[in-house]
């Protein structure tokens, strides 16, 4: 399959694979409520974690701890938009202006070949010219007629001339030229240096702008595919967050609660104020949390230029944790695929390719000879063939049929052979500047590769920390809060086993728990997609185990104010 063909699978196939690159330990699907066990890079682990090594798989439940949250409730006031990732990732091929601006450069590219084709073709002109002159000159008796020799009637040296018809002409572009007519005054017209050349080569190099002129069109679906990814698991971060939020301030109310009816014996006022400062300050966390929901369903809708009022819905759960790579391929392996399948190189390679068809055409242009078709003489006549009157004085009784054609052939040697020499050495400098283009992309491929690994890595491991640290956390309040009525005795002397400030202090950290859990979850999902766009979506790399179904049907109806999709560029085939 073309190289091209392969990238485009992710973007145009109705289903969207989300499975390992190789057969691993950890799996997950989009529709899937729960990650599976995540395959742990081999590198060594981050202080704190050495009593599990980073190869061995890791399963902690068969069901995450965020799986019981209520999902998060929508106002009655907002509109819901439910949506799947496959039907964002489909709707990021076709709605993103990003991707329409990089066509336009495509039908610009098309059109500049098309032209580049036909130079050989000469230009048709259609037209007239009329001269009229009374007075002196062109002779030097000041406008005086004598009678020429043998006649009687004085000579009528008034021009009354009128030439009505066509031509073909080779299109002339390129620098000016200054050519002298027949009576010695100068006369600037666009000559090309050397049509010929451009015949030959230019159609070759514009073909060469053209195919890099595709390639950024796969580039732009590309980054407008990580940007839709990036959105889309942010509108699940912060959704998760929220319902966390609201988790726990529901717990922080029956913690007041149950801390307010204690005895007083027990428990100072002073423990009832601050449980309800936590619960206070809980909810204002949950405020912020659904705000971020909100802003980021619009950044989502921008993207996709879907109607901005919406609260976008994801259908998954919040906790979906989604594989694509492997974390633990080596980096070397991984920037091999990525220096052959991203099409930033394959383009910059295109114009490589169109620089040395230039050269090519430079070191011709002196050796291939000129063809010209041109009127009379005189460079200003460019009519070939057409209809003569003439008179005397503004009498116009001579009408004849006239043609004038003036073929020729001719070499250019610019300035004795240095201005060629000069272009060529222009042209050999403008290849040398699209390869150090291509050398720092090559450069900038790498590091993308080894940087998103990076983060990859260090997501898988804080995904699994995270989690353990939020079953921690809930299994910590949920025994604090249990024991908070228990006491012992020391002598006469009640004492608390549970203290109501390690409540507090327990309900406190199982909200930074649920802000980290959805995080990081929402930071491996994302470092996921930033991996895939650093290989350049290579499809061979990702194996079809596990599919999201079909993407979810969207409504992608806009407000009157704004204008709808498809409004905009005119298609490509205007």
């Amino acid at each position: 399959m073309p190289r091209l063909g392969r990238l485009l699978i992710l973007v145009a196939s109705p289903l969207w694979a989300c499975a390992e690159a190789r057969p691993c330990r950890a799996q997950s699907s989009v529709g899937s409520p729960r990650a599976g066990v995540l395959a742990a890079p081999t590198e060594s682990p981050p202080a704190g974690v050495q009593d599990e090594p980073l190869g061995a798989p890791r399963l902690l439940s068969s069901d995450p701890p965020a799986a019981s949250l209520k999902p998060a409730p929508l106002e009655s006031s907002d509109l819901p938009l439910p949506i799947n990732l496959a039907a964002a990732l489909r709707l990021a091929d076709a709605r993103p202006l990003l991707v329409a601006a990089a066509q336009a450069s495509a039908w610009v590219a098309e059109a500049q070949l098309e032209r580049a084709k036909v130079i050989w073709v000469p230009t048709l002109n259609l037209g007239a010219a009329y001269v009229r002159h009374d007075g002196f000159g062109p002779d030097f008796n000041r406008g005086l007629n004598p009678p020429l020799e043998g006649q009687k009637i004085p000579l009528n040296q008034n021009v009354n001339w009128l030439y009505v018809g066509g031509g073909l002409l080779q299109s002339a572009y390129g620098p000016a030229n200054l050519v002298t007519d027949t009576n010695s005054a100068p006369v600037t017209m666009r000559r090309p240096p050397n049509m010929t050349a451009d015949m030959i080569f230019q159609p070759l190099a514009a073909r060469q702008v053209l195919d890099s002129r595709k390639w950024d069109i796969q580039t732009a679906k590309n980054d407008v595919l990580l940007q839709t990814a990036q959105a889309y698991f942010r509108v699940h971060e912060f959704r998760g967050r929220y319902a966390g939020a609201l988790d726990a301030v529901a717990k922080a109310r029956i913690a007041v609660k149950r801390i307010d009816d204690m005895s007083k014996d027990l428990v100072p006022r002073a423990e009832v104020d601050r449980a309800r400062r936590l619960q206070a300050m809980l909810e204002q966390k949950a405020a912020a949390a659904r705000e971020a929901w909100r802003v980021s369903s619009a950044d989502l809708t921008e993207i996709l230029r879907l109607d901005p009022r919406v609260v976008v819905v994801p259908l998954e759960q919040d906790h979906l944790q989604i594989t694509l790579i492997d974390p633990s391929r080596p980096v070397h392996e991984l920037t091999l695929i990525a220096l052959t399948s991203r099409p930033e190189l394959a383009s910059q390679k295109a114009l490589i390719r169109a620089a040395e068809e230039r050269i090519r055409r430079e070191k011709w242009r002196p050796l291939l000879p000129n063809f010209f078709l041109n009127g009379f003489e005189s460079p200003g006549m460019r009519i070939q063939a057409g209809a003569l009157g003439t008179g005397r004085g503004s009498a116009m009784n001579l009408w004849s049929w006239r043609n004038d054609i003036t073929p020729s052939i001719e070499w250019q040697i610019e300035q004795f052979g240095a201005g060629n020499l000069a272009r060529v050495k222009e042209q050999r400098g403008e290849q040398s500047r699209a390869i150090e283009t291509l050398l720092q992309i090559q450069d900038a491929v790498a590091a993308d590769v080894t940087r998103s690994q990076a983060h990859l890595q260090s997501a898988a491991v804080r995904s699994v920390q995270a989690e353990r640290e939020l079953r921690e956390a809930l299994v910590t309040f949920e025994k604090n809060l249990q024991g908070l009525g228990q006491t012992q005795r020391f002598g006469n002397v009640l004492h608390l086993v549970y203290r109501p400030q390690e409540v507090v202090a327990a309900l406190e950290h199982l909200q930074r728990s649920y802000d980290e859990y959805f995080s990081t979850v929402a930071d491996y999902n994302r470092a996921q997609f930033e991996i895939f766009h650093a290989l350049g979506y290579p499809a061979d790399e990702v194996a079809m185990i596990h599919s999201a179904g079909d993407p979810a049907p969207v409504n992608t109806e806009r407000p009157a104010f704004l204008p709808q999709v498809g409004v905009g560029p005119p298609p490509a085939t205007r």
